[in-house]
């Protein structure tokens, strides 16, 4: 097998592919139970690191706002600020 890229370098994209290749792999039940482990724990990173990559884009999109009452909300991020 080659050498596996670390999760942390792939884009959101490239994460998305391999996690989509694991799941189709897994889910044929075709591959060895070793191998089924390593993937599905591979894929776990995999998830994780794609919803990472999501919430820092919706963070780059929104802006935290304090209300007058103290409560916190989020609103678009204007770009014309």
């Amino acid at each position: 097998m080659s050498r596996q890229r670390p999760v942390e370098s792939l884009s959101f994209e490239e994460a998305l592919v391999e996690l989509e290749s694991i799941v189709k792999t897994l889910e044929t039940g075709q591959a060895p139970l070793e191998e089924s482990i390593s993937s599905y724990e591979r894929g776990t990173l995999l998830k994780h690191h794609c919803e990472a990559k999501l919430r820092a884009a919706q963070a780059k999109i929104e802006k935290i706002t304090v209300r007058d009452d103290g409560s916190v909300s989020t609103q678009p991020l204007d770009p014309e600020e």
